[in-house]
């Protein structure tokens, strides 16, 4: 594994991550909430449309998330394009120190709450976002 592959696949990790918020922004409002209700309904499945944002609670908290998930999308993003190059490690262990501790406590909500479901999904999302960041890169010095 190299440095740049590491530094691709932040900037992959980025997306993935990024991606929700724009999702659950749009659970804000109830014409636009479509997109957010169907995502929640499939992490909750099975697809019953039981979750819904008719509740300003619900909007409200969506609110938040997507702000919080594009906001992590955002620095994961600029680690991997201003930070990364000076020190590649302390990002990558950094990134994947917060993808854990996400998960962690993601899914123990998710399970709490009677959405055990989500666990299933928090597994693929933390495999895909992870990837190589697993493993340490090769020293810069060493040939490849």
């Amino acid at each position: 594994m190299t440095h740049d592959f590491h530094q691709f696949w932040l900037r992959v990790t980025a997306i993935v991550v990024g991606v929700f918020g724009p999702v659950f922004f749009l659970g804000t409002m109830l014409p636009t909430a479509g997109p957010a209700a169907l995502t929640l309904d499939l992490l909750g499945w099975p697809l019953d449309g039981a979750q819904t944002f008719a509740d300003p609670t619900t909007r409200f908290l969506s609110a938040l998330t997507g702000g919080f998930l594009l906001g992590w999308g955002v620095m994961i993003w600029m680690l991997a394009t201003r930070v990364h190059h000076h020190a590649p490690e302390a990002v990558r262990r950094s990134v994947l120190v917060g993808l854990l501790a996400w998960f962690v406590l993601d899914s123990l909500g998710s399970a709490l709450s009677g959405n055990p479901s989500n666990v299933l999904f928090n597994i693929l999302v933390l495999l895909v976002a992870v990837g190589p960041l697993w493993w340490p890169a090769r020293p810069l010095d060493q040939p490849k």
